[in-house]
């Protein structure tokens, strides 16, 4: 798999990530007898760490590495967050929009 698929991966993961946590708390208002769960959060970090490694131990710049780590680190803090203390953060929306513009400024390195 060449490098750059790894970044459509991470975008897809990422945004996929960041219509769940738009999109869910609006579900959860709906009356379906469904309740927030921190695992699909958790897949969905799990899920987004593999583009991340992928991205930082190619021969991308330096800056893109540490974006891309500083907004998954973001992420993963307000996943945490939420587990351990049930108290929902807007850290992951800052830290989903940088995965996600990490992985399309590098897709574009890439491309050149």
């Amino acid at each position: 798999m060449r490098e750059k698929y790894y970044d459509l991966i991470g975008v897809y993961s990422a945004f996929l990530c960041l219509a769940h946590c738009i999109l869910g708390p609006i579900l959860f208002i709906v009356p379906l007898g469904k309740s927030h769960s921190p695992l699909l959060d958790s897949f969905f970090l799990i899920v987004g760490l593999f583009p991340v490694y992928k991205v930082v131990r190619s021969k991308s710049p330096v800056f893109i590495k540490i974006l891309l780590v500083l907004s998954f680190a973001l992420i993963a803090l307000s996943i945490a967050l939420e587990a351990l203390y049930h108290q929902e953060s807007f850290l992951i929306f800052i830290g989903a929009m940088g995965v996600i513009s990490s992985h399309l400024i590098n897709y574009n390195y890439k491309k050149h």
